[in-house]
């Protein structure tokens, strides 16, 4: 299929990495694994030595020394291929962001080697059960303890902790919250630390990356644990969430890709009344407005990308992008499971199983209605409505 996406040389030989890495599994394989719940082990450590995990990070830490743009290349590549891998966007792009961001010289010498070369992982602990969307209110907290932190609460919706040696947790820092206002700190906390549990949140999502609930009960932490200064969390947290939105761009972009894909191919092939169903209007038309929002939404996708690395604001293209991707992603997976018939629900045809991560993505990181609250108040300077 054409695209309105034009590569540069280096992108493309990426893209060509990253899809004979992929081809050699085939998206049979990411489902199976999401399937029956193992790993994809296999794929993360032929990707880290590709150095497809760490193209965005810090040479001097051993990453690729790129940008959002090569990570959104890598990821949106892979969700091509059927293979939407939510493990990246958490690891390499929130953690590794953040750290590399703001994090001190020993904690990047620690992790972001390890997170891209995929020997390490790191999993994201912000969202909680109560808070919702609002960050300023987390019930997590952090309670200076000598020249370290006690830390109390629970986090919901954790993805991959299981697979992770760290949690790159955000908490409501006690010493620098008021009653009005609370401030948050980020922390490094080894996963089998004393104290932190968690347990699995069971879902219809089919992925190798599955949801916890993770537990923090007076969970101890050293000094070295703080990532960049206490109570200032909550500014440091948008060097990750950022990127996130980008990247959950880069996913959908992706499976809009493999879906339309999947659809063109049958649409040429398939025959009723010696025609094929393609020359149909009735089907074709569809997959070609559905084409048009996909392309659409990579294009807000790749310039939300080129923004941040070229350090404007990006935080209403990354929303935009978010949006617009995820809202044409699912439309084209479900017009390339109706294009299919019957045959669209059947596992042979790998597009069901993608229904569910796919529809995720509508509702995380961030809500279509939170995105449109934020484009509502400052893109267009309308009141506050929360």
């Amino acid at each position: 299929m054409t695209s309105l996406v034009t590569d540069t040389a280096e992108h493309r030989a990426i893209r060509e990495t990253v899809a004979r890495i992929a081809s050699k599994y085939g998206s049979q394989y990411f489902i199976e694994r999401g399937r029956s719940g193992e790993d994809i082990g296999e794929l993360w450590s032929d990707l880290g030595e590709a150095g497809l995990l760490g193209v965005h990070l810090p040479e001097e830490y051993g990453g690729g020394g790129g940008g959002m743009t090569e990570a959104v290349v890598v990821v949106e590549e892979l969700a091509a291929h059927g293979m939407p891998l939510l493990i990246w966007v958490i690891s390499p792009a929130i953690c590794g962001s953040i750290l590399a961001h703001h994090a001190s010289d020993a904690l990047k010498r620690e992790w972001l080697p390890g997170i891209a070369d995929g020997t390490r992982k790191m999993a994201f602990g912000l969202t909680e059960p109560d808070a919702g969307s609002n960050s300023h209110q987390l019930s997590t907290t952090a309670r200076r303890d000598g020249d370290g932190w006690v830390l109390s609460g629970s986090k919901y919706y954790i993805s991959a902790v299981d697979q992770a040696g760290a949690l790159l947790l955000a908490a409501r820092d006690t010493e620098h919250s008021t009653g009005e206002k609370g401030r948050l700190s980020l922390f490094v906390v080894p996963t089998d630390a004393p104290g932190l549990t968690y347990q699995p949140i069971d879902t219809s999502i089919v992925s190798p990356d599955k949801q916890f609930t993770v537990f923090l009960d007076d969970v101890r932490v050293g000094p070295d644990a703080l990532i960049g200064q206490a109570g200032q969390g909550l500014r440091q947290l948008f060097d990750g969430l950022n990127p996130e939105r980008i990247l959950v761009g880069a996913i959908c972009s992706g499976v809009g890709r493999y879906a339309l894909g999947k659809a063109a191919d049958y649409a040429r092939e398939r025959q009723v009344w010696s025609t094929p169903i393609g020359a149909h209007q009735g089907v074709a038309h569809p997959l070609a407005a559905c084409h048009i929002e996909v392309e659409l939404g990579r294009l807000a996708t790749y310039r939300s990308a080129e923004l941040f690395d070229a350090g404007e604001s990006a935080g209403e293209a990354a929303n935009i992008a978010k949006y617009a991707a995820s809202e044409a992603s699912l439309k084209a997976l479900d017009q390339a499971i109706q294009t299919h018939g019957g045959n669209g629900l059947a596992h042979e045809y790998g597009l069901s199983e993608l229904w569910f991560v796919t529809r995720l993505m509508r509702t995380a990181p961030v809500s279509r209605e939170m995105v449109l609250n934020f484009v509502a108040q400052t893109s267009l300077g309308l009141p506050r409505s929360y």
